[in-house]
């Protein structure tokens, strides 16, 4: 009966994401789609065959089930797919084909020159609250095959349109824990549930967590405010981009980023500590004390 109800819910949410593209409230100007990105990765129709096609198949599988794929690498249900949308191919969510071509590149997280590879496995040890899998793993391998495949014809080294989530503007009032808990309330709890824990139908999810257990740990990108804005404007709510104000996706991303969440594996045992070698950035709530409780302190 409750995966009834689930998939009852996620369906009517679908149906509600196309309507609400022909009416929004209170004659709100419906907001451009992202310009398309000049660039479009190769149709399924095109995955080679053969030992490397099984290989780029294997990771667009683990892209889209991460935790049924690859299920020895993750600690959380989230997958590559909730972040990257429509398996690493959509413009302005991160695409894969974008990403692909830019490495080796420098990453002043961990201040050295990461490979395509390293970057991947950040991914799995932060927004997957998991281990990183062995550059010569299956699951790498078949990873960055399919992000390969997907790159046919980008052009190497190049800053491409569509790449990573388009860069908000700073809001014109400081984000709000209680506007964002409004927005979230109207725009985001029908998929993602009152307690950010996501939901699932027939043993799958179907909307991820996006606090909790099942959520990034504090290590991950989206942790910090303006990186979850980023993505929240240009990508959600889901079938409706661009229909949320800047300053609403500031203020919802600040209501989510002032959540628990899985501790940062960085964690050095305090959390001022950690905050002041990790996290010191005042987009990042992480060791600051919102509601009277120190986020991280009792870390899920």
């Amino acid at each position: 009966m409750k995966s009834a109800k689930l998939e009852a819910r996620r369906v009517l949410t679908l149906a509600l994401c196309g309507a609400a593209w022909l009416a929004l409230p209170n004659g709100a100007a419906r907001a451009q789609a992202p310009a398309p990105a000049t660039f479009s990765p190769p149709g399924e129709a095109a995955m080679p065959t053969g030992p490397f096609g099984d290989a780029v198949k294997l990771g667009e599988n683990i892209f889209r089930n991460t935790p049924k794929y690859a299920p020895q690498f993750t600690g959380n249900t989230l997958s590559c797919d909730n972040c990257h949308l429509d398996g690493g191919r959509l413009a302005n969510s991160s695409p894969m084909w974008a990403a692909y071509v830019a490495y080796p590149a420098y990453r002043s997280k961990n201040k050295k020159v990461n490979t395509f590879g390293e970057r991947l496995q950040g991914c799995f040890r932060f927004s997957e609250n998991g281990k990183a899998p062995p550059l010569d793993s299956a699951v790498m391998v078949a990873l960055e095959s399919y992000s390969f495949w997907l790159a046919t014809n980008a052009p190497t080294g190049a800053k491409m349109a569509g790449r990573g989530y388009p860069e908000l503007p700073k809001p014109a009032q400081p984000p709000s824990y209680q506007r964002g808990q409004v927005v979230y309330a109207q725009n985001c709890s029908l998929c993602h549930g009152a307690d950010g824990a996501g939901t699932a139908a027939h043993g799958a999810v179907v909307f991820p967590a996006v606090w909790g257990k099942n959520s990034y740990n504090w290590g991950a990108g989206m942790s910090t405010i303006n990186n979850a804005a980023d993505f929240i404007q240009a990508n959600m709510p889901l079938g409706m981009a661009g229909t949320l104000s800047a300053q609403q996706a500031w203020d919802v991303a600040a209501y989510i980023d002032s959540q628990d969440r899985p501790q940062d594996p960085r964690f050095t045992g305090s959390v001022a500590e950690t905050r002041a070698k990790f996290h010191d950035n005042p987009l990042s709530l992480y060791g600051t004390t919102v509601n009277g409780h120190v986020l991280g302190a009792t870390a899920q």
